[in-house]
């Protein structure tokens, strides 16, 4: 449908433009949603509706448009992701007809996509991950050997949402490619609906980046402080990266010392818990510092359950 507008260009001055306001107005009393309304609010006269007659044509061109819906980024309403609804008030015996403008089904599921996507940031994850499909079936029935911690992980997420942040958290450990960044990343989309904050960091990038953030003290603290205070705190393929005593000792064992017994802080591992430690425990510069690896461990296994993720390789690689 044109424009109400547009329409009255083109109508007859004088008494033919009165007649086809009527003609106009007839047509659109037969109209369904005219009908659903006039239904509702019996005391809306003709003399109402031919007053509003701007209100009642945009109504209907937008209830057609919403009836043949092309999708989000093709909505051909006023305003985009939204429609018209009308609303009738009595006002000393007289009926008043209002207009306003409210979501569509579709805007508000965007939207709600986007409030979860701005509670949980990734750094050096491909931002995919955490908007993609998530099946919570096919986490099990595709790789039986891993649905004992697929289910333990579902009972955690379920836990968190009845009671509220946990204080431990979870160590995945398993083979390459077996989905561990995956089902990380499947929590915090689930806990994200809750209201909960999350950050996920790809350990390897984060460590180089740190070095180079020395020169920015600012942005470096700001870092650290956003890991150490978020809810839920994920650290991918930890274990991987090319670890410095500094990095070690000012950076991780910050954050992780803030946060124990706090909230809960989740790792995803090639290494299981004793090789974890025995990583910590070297160094490029410093060589071998038990006690230093065992100083961050102690600040990792007392609060995490392992869970073991088995299966084959999602990634193709041998």
């Amino acid at each position: 449908m044109e424009s109400l507008g547009e329409l009255i260009k083109r109508w007859p001055l004088g008494a033919g433009m009165q007649a086809e306001a009527e003609r106009h107005l007839d047509a659109l009393l037969e109209e369904p949603a005219v009908r659903e309304l006039r239904a509702r609010h019996p005391e809306l006269t003709r003399r109402d509706l031919r007053l509003n007659l701007n209100r009642i044509y945009q109504y209907v061109k937008e209830q057609r448009h919403c009836a043949a819906c092309p999708g989000l980024d093709r909505c051909p309403n006023d305003i985009e992701g939204y429609y018209t609804v009308l609303e009738c008030e009595v006002q000393s015996d007289k009926a008043q007809l209002y207009d306003r403008k409210v979501p569509c089904s579709l805007l508000k599921a965007r939207q709600a996509e986007q409030q979860l996507r701005s509670r949980v940031r990734s750094f050096y994850i491909d931002e995919s991950a955490l908007g993609g499909s998530f099946s919570p079936t096919e986490m099990v029935t595709l790789e039986p050997e891993r649905s004992a911690a697929v289910n333990h992980l579902f009972k955690y997420i379920k836990t968190t949402r009845e009671n509220g942040l946990q204080k431990r958290g979870l160590y995945l450990v398993g083979p390459f490619g077996t989905g561990k960044t995956y089902l990380m990343c499947y929590m915090l989309h689930e806990l994200a609906k809750s209201g909960l904050s999350g950050v996920i960091v790809y350990v390897p990038e984060f460590v180089e980046d740190v070095k180079s953030m020395l020169d920015e003290p600012a942005r470096l603290r700001e870092t650290i402080e956003l890991m150490k205070q978020t809810d839920l705190l994920v650290f991918d393929d930890i274990g991987a990266e090319n670890l410095s005593p500094w990095v070690r000792d000012h950076v991780m064992g910050t954050i992780l010392n803030y946060r124990m017994n706090r909230k809960p802080t989740f790792y995803t591992s090639n290494h299981d818990l004793d090789a974890l430690e025995r990583h910590f425990s070297f160094t490029n510069k410093d060589g071998e510092e038990a006690h230093k690896g065992q100083r961050l461990m102690d600040r990792i296994r007392p609060f995490v359950d392992r869970l073991w993720i088995g299966g084959g390789n999602k990634r193709g690689l041998t």
